[in-house]
């Protein structure tokens, strides 16, 4: 385990792979880790900015962290500002592990706790209950990146957020590379006109310009030929990963057809060739693992590109839709200059998470590439 060894010695990759499991842990329990529900729009809360955590209340008295109830007062005509209305009579304090909007974790296990709340500190029997929106004038929450142009967390939505773009990139190189693999294997392996066809057809999909076939796609497909309805979010996760899948194993059949030429004439294939294998089984057990390392690299360095192109699309509206969240439609904040202006936190924090998850992944690609050089003693 020479290899384990020299990766556990490269402190960037151990970085970039820490910040990577912290992304994908967050991603898979976004039920627990988001205080919120991605789609509940808070009242009078549009465009909050990142909620203020106290420690005392305006007496002085120590409370402990906890935040006020805010909303949003309507627009000044003359100015054209909000302005901000916190009731310090009721303050709502943070705690870990709170009862909070109900759940099924990945659709299957119903909970209603999550990693943090807000609790009233001091219940007011007066107030009204019974709806969401009671609640959000009654007990104040915890925005931590302030709310969107709907009156929804942002930060429970940059976390449901992360599930797309993140998932995105890793089935689209499980698609992408199973096809370049055989690809390259069967045109190695056979040659001929089977490797002139394969060949052929891999360098026309590598001149096309990717982005604007991307898009060409994307935008043809925009109502399911089954139904002729328009495609839905998890359709459009689907239509993505096979789009950007189609365009994306070419460059590796051409490498892996390389090393399986250099392969197929190796002594240890020979000699099991003579002994009777087959093609496929000297394909599957000697000649493909000779392929790892390299598989193994390429595809950790290929993942941020499969998720700037879901970014790209959600972007420009063509991926993921409103309401359900993917880092990339949250950047279509970004075409509104005023909230690049004035919160301009809205568009740094999806922009963050795709850069930190794509050098993060780049940092690990390095490591392993470093750790597994057949060259290095």
């Amino acid at each position: 385990m020479q290899w384990w060894k020299r990766l556990r010695q490269n402190r960037w990759a151990q970085i970039g792979a820490l910040i990577l499991l912290l992304f994908y842990t967050c991603a898979i329990f976004a039920e627990f880790v988001a205080p919120y529900s991605p789609l509940q729009s808070q009242t009078q809360g549009s465009l909050l900015p990142p909620t203020a955590i106290h420690l005392q209340d305006p007496s002085g008295t120590w409370l402990g962290p906890h935040v006020y109830p805010t909303r949003q007062g309507p627009v000044d005509l003359q100015t054209g500002e909000r302005t901000l209305y916190i009731d310090t009579s009721r303050p709502a304090g943070i705690r870990f592990f709170v009862e909070g909007t109900p759940y099924r974790w990945l659709g299957l296990i119903p909970s209603n706790r999550h990693l943090f709340g807000t609790v009233a500190l001091r219940p007011d029997p007066d107030s009204p209950e019974g709806s969401p929106e009671a609640e959000d004038l009654r007990v104040g929450r915890l925005n931590l990146l302030g709310t969107d142009d709907q009156g929804r967390d942002y930060f429970s939505r940059l976390i449901y957020g992360g599930r797309v773009s993140l998932f995105i990139g890793l089935v689209g190189i499980g698609i992408s590379f199973t096809i370049g693999l055989l690809v390259g294997a069967i045109s190695g392996y056979f040659g001929g006109w089977v490797d002139m066809l394969l060949m052929r057809l891999a360098e026309v999909l590598m001149s096309i310009p990717t982005l604007y076939l991307l898009v060409s796609l994307a935008a043809v497909l925009q109502l399911n030929p089954l139904t002729g309805l328009p495609f839905s979010n998890a359709e459009r996760f689907l239509v993505i990963v096979v789009i950007v899948s189609f365009v994306g194993w070419a460059g590796l059949a051409r490498v892996i057809r390389g090393q399986v030429l250099s392969l197929r004439d190796r002594d240890f294939v020979q000699a099991s060739r003579v002994a009777g294998a087959g093609s496929l089984y000297l394909m599957v057990r000697h000649i493909l693992p000779q392929t790892a390392t390299y598989v193994v690299i390429s595809a950790t360095l290929a993942v941020p590109g499969y998720i700037v192109a879901e970014s790209v699309l959600s972007l420009i509206g063509l991926g993921i839709q409103q309401p359900d969240a993917s880092w990339g439609n949250m950047l279509s904040l970004a075409t509104n200059a005023s909230v690049i202006i004035l919160k301009p936190w809205l568009v740094l924090a999806p922009t963050l998470m795709i850069v930190l998850s794509s050098l993060s992944f780049n940092l690990l690609g390095d490591g392993l590439r470093d750790a597994l050089d057949p060259r290095d003693p």
